[in-house]
Protein backbone atom coordinates (compact mmCIF):
# COMPACT_ATOMS: atom_id res chain seq x y z
CA UNK A 1 0.00 0.00 0.00
CA UNK A 2 1.31 3.44 -0.83
CA UNK A 3 2.49 5.41 2.19
CA UNK A 4 0.09 8.33 1.59
CA UNK A 5 -2.91 5.99 1.40
CA UNK A 6 -1.78 4.10 4.49
CA UNK A 7 -1.41 7.40 6.37
CA UNK A 8 -5.00 8.35 5.50
CA UNK A 9 -6.26 5.00 6.77
CA UNK A 10 -4.16 5.31 9.91
CA UNK A 11 -5.53 8.79 10.60
CA UNK A 12 -9.10 7.54 10.23
CA UNK A 13 -8.38 4.56 12.48
CA UNK A 14 -6.87 6.89 15.08
CA UNK A 15 -9.96 9.08 15.07
CA UNK A 16 -12.14 5.99 15.39
CA UNK A 17 -10.15 4.58 18.31
CA UNK A 18 -10.01 7.98 20.02
CA UNK A 19 -13.80 8.11 19.60
CA UNK A 20 -14.02 4.82 21.52
CA UNK A 21 -11.47 5.59 24.26
CA UNK A 22 -8.40 7.59 25.21
CA UNK A 23 -5.21 6.25 23.72
CA UNK A 24 -1.45 6.28 24.21
CA UNK A 25 1.30 5.93 21.63
CA UNK A 26 2.06 2.32 22.58
CA UNK A 27 -1.64 1.35 22.71
CA UNK A 28 -2.15 2.98 19.33
CA UNK A 29 0.81 1.18 17.78
CA UNK A 30 -0.44 -2.17 19.09
CA UNK A 31 -3.94 -1.51 17.79
CA UNK A 32 -2.70 -0.45 14.35
CA UNK A 33 -0.52 -3.56 14.13
CA UNK A 34 -3.62 -5.65 14.88
CA UNK A 35 -5.28 -3.90 11.91
CA UNK A 36 -2.35 -5.09 9.76
CA UNK A 37 -0.33 -1.90 9.50
CA UNK A 38 3.44 -2.00 9.74
CA UNK A 39 4.21 1.18 11.62
CA UNK A 40 6.84 2.24 14.09
CA UNK A 41 6.41 4.23 17.26
CA UNK A 42 7.93 7.30 15.59
CA UNK A 43 5.31 7.26 12.82
CA UNK A 44 2.50 6.76 15.32
CA UNK A 45 3.73 9.72 17.33
CA UNK A 46 4.00 11.89 14.21
CA UNK A 47 0.45 11.10 13.15
CA UNK A 48 -0.91 11.73 16.66
CA UNK A 49 0.94 15.06 16.71
CA UNK A 50 -0.49 15.97 13.30
CA UNK A 51 -4.02 15.18 14.49
CA UNK A 52 -3.35 17.22 17.63
CA UNK A 53 -2.08 20.19 15.57
CA UNK A 54 -5.24 19.97 13.46
CA UNK A 55 -7.19 20.13 16.76
CA UNK A 56 -8.78 16.70 16.23
CA UNK A 57 -7.07 15.26 19.31
CA UNK A 58 -5.94 16.75 22.58
CA UNK A 59 -3.02 15.56 24.68
CA UNK A 60 -3.24 15.02 28.46
CA UNK A 61 -0.12 13.59 30.09
CA UNK A 62 0.43 10.40 28.08
CA UNK A 63 -3.08 10.09 26.66
CA UNK A 64 -4.76 11.49 23.58
CA UNK A 65 -8.50 12.07 23.37
CA UNK A 66 -10.89 13.25 20.69
CA UNK A 67 -11.88 16.92 20.62
CA UNK A 68 -15.20 18.36 19.47
CA UNK A 69 -13.59 19.20 16.13
CA UNK A 70 -12.29 15.62 15.94
CA UNK A 71 -15.80 14.29 16.48
CA UNK A 72 -17.09 16.56 13.69
CA UNK A 73 -14.31 15.39 11.36
CA UNK A 74 -14.97 11.74 12.19
CA UNK A 75 -18.70 12.21 11.55
CA UNK A 76 -17.99 13.89 8.21
CA UNK A 77 -15.70 11.00 7.18
CA UNK A 78 -18.21 8.25 7.98
CA UNK A 79 -20.73 8.79 5.12
CA UNK A 80 -17.95 9.28 2.58
CA UNK A 81 -16.23 6.14 3.81
CA UNK A 82 -19.49 4.22 3.64
CA UNK A 83 -20.04 5.30 0.03
CA UNK A 84 -16.44 4.49 -0.85
CA UNK A 85 -16.79 1.00 0.64
CA UNK A 86 -20.01 0.38 -1.29
CA UNK A 87 -18.20 1.24 -4.49
CA UNK A 88 -14.74 -0.26 -4.07
CA UNK A 89 -15.73 -3.47 -2.34
CA UNK A 90 -17.58 -4.71 -5.40
CA UNK A 91 -15.86 -7.61 -7.16
CA UNK A 92 -13.03 -6.49 -9.43
CA UNK A 93 -13.66 -7.13 -13.10
CA UNK A 94 -10.95 -8.90 -15.02
CA UNK A 95 -9.27 -7.29 -18.01
CA UNK A 96 -11.41 -7.50 -21.10
CA UNK A 97 -14.66 -8.06 -19.16
CA UNK A 98 -17.65 -6.03 -20.24
CA UNK A 99 -20.48 -4.77 -18.30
Amino acid sequence: MRADVQNLFIGIHMLYIAHERKLTISDMQTQLEQFGYRIGEREVKQELERLTQDNYLTFHGEEYSLTGRGIEEFRSIQPKLELLCQEVLKPIKTAGATG
